[in-house]
């Protein structure tokens, strides 16, 4: 079910999949919902768009007629009252309730640490610096399509409030079936703190967060992961509003030497690959005995799991274990694919650390094992993929603030930076910027 690669070209084509995976080739079962939905067969990215302008036009309304249309669900008003959060809060299973709030204190506690630093300086003439100053409204999107996700709920609005948001509205799809979310994402909204919150999926939910309509506050942000016409409408309104980021299939890499424990390997690959089936879950080791054994306990341990069709899809078509001449190739492919995830499952993993520049997040040793970072390690699981790791990190409390620049300069300093300031002007062309700057340089010399 997982092939073993033999080669560091085998390595680099089957590392490359992931990058092919992202190119929208659009199923046709996907198609064929646009043309149900639309009367005609649309792409993607025009049905997309002319969601988000009715949305814009119409507001309210075009959110009722499009989500009855799209999900059969019927809004009489989109938004969900507080005492329904309430409610599915106190009707959690007491120990799911623990491990709910146990993931929102760890959340909060991590990024409760990380430095969100104001600061000036008198050094340069006058008054310089900058002022980190937090959103004033930011909307949290949560998949809840085919499972509800309460922890990329948290993931998302935890840090948020830390941050100092103002409001953190959330917008998550009601299931099909019983017309409403579930009641695991009220509950976490209720453990967040958040201020609202709106049944809302795709790009509805994106149009509605950025454009504003009767019911929901437009916002100045929208985060968090989706589907592929949440990803579009993120893209087709960045500019009207901020993101986070664009969010592609799911992927793991990880790095395993002879001492790793096969079952646990195999386990953290399996946990990877049933989320999508264009998940990727890859294995890089210079041990072929480790690869082997790997091999076995995949196919032992998908015999008995819920999602075993979507993992044999997913490791057929983006997984495999690639076995390299050494560890420090391994660690240097891993780099190169600059991975959402990359696990070190190695005997002394500290010390490649340093060797990564590419990775949302380095899950350390085989007991900070991926899945603790899915729900209660701490920091967001919400990370970068399709290589956008190499430029980009995971949410985080800098995702809510914005920096403002603070210029108040002392006189001297201004009457001797002012020939320099109308020097660059004229050579611009720009005589007005240039004027302004030899009127101060002159007055400021009397």
């Amino acid at each position: 079910m997982i092939r073993i690669y033999e080669t560091v070209n085998e390595a680099r084509a089957i590392l490359n999949r992931r990058q092919m995976a992202t190119v929208e080739d659009v199923p046709d079962v996907v198609l064929e919902g646009i043309r149900r939905v639309f009367g005609e067969a649309l792409t993607p990215e025009a049905a997309v768009a002319r969601l988000l302008a009715d949305v814009r036009a119409r507001g309210d309304a075009a959110l009722r007629e499009w989500t009855m249309r799209i999900d059969g669900v019927a809004l009489d008003t989109p938004e969900v009252p507080r005492a329904e959060w309430e409610a599915a809060y106190a009707a959690l299973d007491p120990e799911l309730r623990t491990a709910l709030e146990t993931s929102a204190e760890r959340i909060r506690d991590f990024h409760s640490r990380q430095p969100i630093p104001n600061w000036t300086t008198d050094a340069m003439g006058g008054v310089l610096g900058q002022r980190l100053v937090p959103l004033e409204r930011v909307g949290v999107y949560v998949p809840g399509g085919t499972a509800p996700l309460p922890s990329s709920l948290l993931m998302a609005a935890v840090p948020a409030r830390v941050a100092g948001v103002d409001e953190v509205i959330i917008c998550s799809p009601a299931n099909r079936q019983t017309g409403l979310i579930s009641p695991l994402t009220l509950a976490a909204a209720y453990i967040a703190g958040v201020d609202r919150m709106f049944a809302l999926g795709g790009a509805l939910a994106v149009g509605a967060l950025a454009f504003g309509t009767e019911s929901v506050p437009r916002v100045d942000k929208v985060v968090g992961a989706g589907g592929l016409f949440t990803t579009i409408a993120k893209r087709q309104v960045y500019g009207i509003v901020g993101l986070d980021g664009l969010y592609g299939p799911t992927e793991t890499i990880v790095v395993a030497d002879d001492t790793a424990n096969p079952a646990w390997v195999a386990a953290d690959v399996l946990a990877q690959a049933e989320h999508d089936v264009l998940a990727t879950a890859i294995l890089l080791t210079p041990s072929r005995a480790l690869a082997e054994a790997v091999q076995a306990e995949v196919e032992r341990q998908t015999a008995v799991l819920s999602r075993a069709d979507v993992i044999r899809t997913s490791l057929a078509g983006q997984g495999g274990i690639v076995l390299t001449p050494d560890l420090a190739t391994a660690v240097r492919l891993a780099d190169e694919f600059a991975p959402e995830h990359l696990c070190l499952s190695v005997a002394e993993p500290e010390v490649w650390v340093d060797n990564i520049r590419n990775a949302g997040g380095i899950f350390v040793g085989e007991h900070s094992f991926e899945v603790l970072g899915d729900y209660v390690a701490g920091p967001s699981h919400i990370m970068p993929t399709g290589g956008t790791a190499r430029f980009k990190g995971p949410v985080n409390v800098l995702d809510f603030v914005k920096v403002i620049n603070i210029i108040g300069l002392d006189a001297d300093t201004a009457r001797r930076l002012a020939p320099n300031a109308a020097r660059i002007a004229d050579a611009e062309s720009l005589t007005a910027h240039g004027m302004a700057a030899k009127f101060r340089s002159a007055d400021l010399a009397d």
